[in-house]
């Protein structure tokens, strides 16, 4: 398992490379699954900004592509010094495959700013149990 330090490395890396000539704030992500395995991604912005990318988005849907299904850990490292906290569609993405426990840090390139649980972050929720609610 990667320790915190590692995920923020990555996650630079990976907004090292965002595509963001628009707003010119470029975001990486890194997550870590329940398996131990680590998937990237940064945003990708386009002309027609309702069409582009999150970096949550993008590590999500490589961890999808790779396999994985549940999120254990995520860092978000944003362009300034201040936290860069997944946009309000990252926050209902991330709960897709995550549980209420799952952390979530906000980062800058020398450490962690902010951790919280997704339950903090996205509280009560509404999440795939809601479409398939267990019969009494």
């Amino acid at each position: 398992m990667p320790d915190i330090e590692e995920l923020i490395r990555l996650a630079v890396r990976a907004r090292d490379r965002a595509y963001a000539p628009y707003s010119n704030h470029p975001v990486g992500a890194a997550l870590v699954t329940d398996a131990g395995e680590v998937f990237t991604g940064c945003n990708v912005e386009n002309a027609a900004y309702p069409l582009g990318n999150c970096a949550e988005q993008s590590a999500i849907a490589a961890m999808v592509l790779g396999g994985g299904r549940t999120i254990r850990e995520l860092v978000v490292v944003g362009p300034t010094d201040a936290p860069c906290t997944p946009c309000g569609g990252c926050r209902q993405r991330i709960r897709e495959f995550a549980g209420p426990d799952a952390l979530v840090h906000a980062c800058n390139e020398r450490g962690v700013l902010l951790t919280m649980t997704l339950d903090d972050l996205l509280p009560e929720s509404f999440g795939p149990e809601n479409l398939n609610p267990r019969k009494s």
